[in-house]
């Protein structure tokens, strides 16, 4: 029987509901029946592990000695904060010395909160306004989203754990449009963010028209149900380390559905309280971050994106953490004037953000992806446009990259560059590793050296 490769866009169809496909063995040119594929609706074959680009932004920066490593180059130890990377540490590259020049004030006063949510990514000075006249710049992002010609279907994924306001003024005469997005479309769009994990399984996974979502709904259907004959039709021509890949794919998505389900009930059945509920969904920080993980994992790993953001908190945040035993807000606790409790506070939420930040991260690495895993094809950076959030600074910010980005990074260094040093230089380089050709981006001086060795 003729046979040919899987195509990388096969989709699982039934009753109104598409579903992406895991990067398999048989897309490489492993053995399918041409009449399984047939069976299937594909698009233009893809063979080779994609390349993905992510950015992961904290607010009201960190405290920098437990950040930073005391060595430069390979072997350096890992300070007390980013310790829950120990296990993927040959994937992390910590950089020291980056700067965003334009999230200082420039003449314009307060506000420093709002120029670093707004600058992270784009290397611009936000117009400062509290009305609808805001201006900015294109973010890296959007920038690889709308210039790489990306065959995937959302050009760019942007996801948050608050929603954050949009109108009126949040910090010292600045828009909250500022302070509440880091992607920016175009100067005068940002891109919200998605913070509801069920919203955001909706759109990756639920069906394409308002009819068939109200049928999902009715008949209480897992997606899987539907698809379950063209998914048998499928396993029957893979091999057992596709049916294998495939079987824990599945199990993983009624994994997360469950989980949406249930976090769908929870909000439901809160008594209603006498002040407004605040955002986010479920109303645990940890299995709402790990929710969201989860969701971009399944989106990269069916390549239905391979640009994503994602907000921890939008900038001046004062967030509780009363699980880490801190009563006061994130914000309160970053102005902490050298007070020990206060800097203690911050020195667990930072820890905390990183604990959840490595549970992604794992998760990259214990999935097989084609040569290799996820994270030797995926550049993901975390950092923060503050970086000690008592003194409001833009220099040297702490900044982290985790993965190879199929070989943007040499990783397992600690690379130090010149006070000053734009970040916007790393984001030359990220544009190069995703064929985004330009010489210039936000305040770049040229590209950042020292990458690959």
């Amino acid at each position: 029987m003729t046979r040919s490769p899987l195509s990388r866009r096969t989709m699982l169809r039934g009753f109104g509901t598409a579903m992406a496909l895991p990067f398999l063995d048989v897309m490489t040119g492993g053995a399918v029946t041409r009449a399984a594929t047939t069976a299937l609706t594909a698009h233009p074959a893809n063979p080779a592990a994609p390349t993905r680009v992510a950015w992961f932004f904290i607010p009201n920066g960190v405290n920098m000695p437990n950040w930073q490593p005391t060595t430069t180059g390979a072997g350096f130890e890992l300070p007390p904060t980013l310790a829950p990377l120990q296990s993927v540490k040959d994937y992390l590259t910590v950089f020291s010395g980056l700067t965003q020049d334009n999230a200082r004030g420039k003449g314009d006063g307060p506000g420093d909160h709002a120029r670093s949510a707004a600058a992270f990514l784009t290397g611009a000075h936000p117009f400062k306004t509290a009305g609808a006249n805001i201006h900015l710049g294109v973010s890296v992002d959007q920038m690889i989203a709308q210039k790489s010609n990306l065959d995937t279907r959302f050009p760019s994924l942007e996801l948050g754990l608050d929603r954050g306001d949009h109108a009126g003024n949040c910090d010292s005469g600045y828009a909250c449009a500022y302070v509440s997005n880091i992607a920016w479309r175009t100067p005068t769009t940002p891109m919200p963010k998605e913070m509801n994990p069920a919203a955001l399984f909706d759109r990756m996974f639920g069906a394409g028209d308002a009819a068939s979502r109200q049928r999902h709904l009715k008949y209480r259907k897992s997606i899987l149900d539907f698809v379950a004959d063209d998914s048998k039709r499928l396993a029957n021509q893979l091999g057992k380390s596709d049916q294998d890949k495939l079987d824990e794919y599945q199990s993983s998505i009624r994994e997360i559905e469950r989980r949406v389900e249930r976090a769908r009930l929870d909000e439901q059945n809160l008594p209603k309280p006498t002040i407004p509920r605040p955002d986010g969904v479920p109303t645990d920080m940890a299995e709402h971050m790990k929710l969201m993980c989860d969701l971009l994992w399944l989106a990269w790993r069916t390549d239905m994106t391979r640009v994503s953001t994602v907000m921890v908190a939008r900038d001046g945040s004062n967030r509780t953490y009363p699980w880490l035993g801190i009563k006061e807000g994130h914000h309160s606790c970053s102005h902490h004037g050298r007070d020990q409790a206060k800097i203690d506070a911050i020195k667990k939420i930072d820890h905390f953000h990183m604990q959840m930040f490595a549970y992604f991260i794992e998760k990259l690495k214990n999935t097989p992806e084609g040569d290799g895993n996820m994270l030797d094809h995926t550049l993901v950076m975390m950092g923060s446009g503050i970086g000690d959030g008592d003194r409001h600074n833009h220099d040297d910010l702490p900044i982290i990259t985790v993965g190879k980005g199929s070989g943007m990074v040499t990783p397992g260094r600690h690379l130090k560059y010149p006070r000053n040093t734009p970040l916007c230089n790393l984001y030359l380089r990220m544009l190069d590793g995703m064929n985004v050709k330009t010489d210039r981006f936000g305040d770049s001086t040229g590209r950042l050296e020292g990458l690959t060795v």
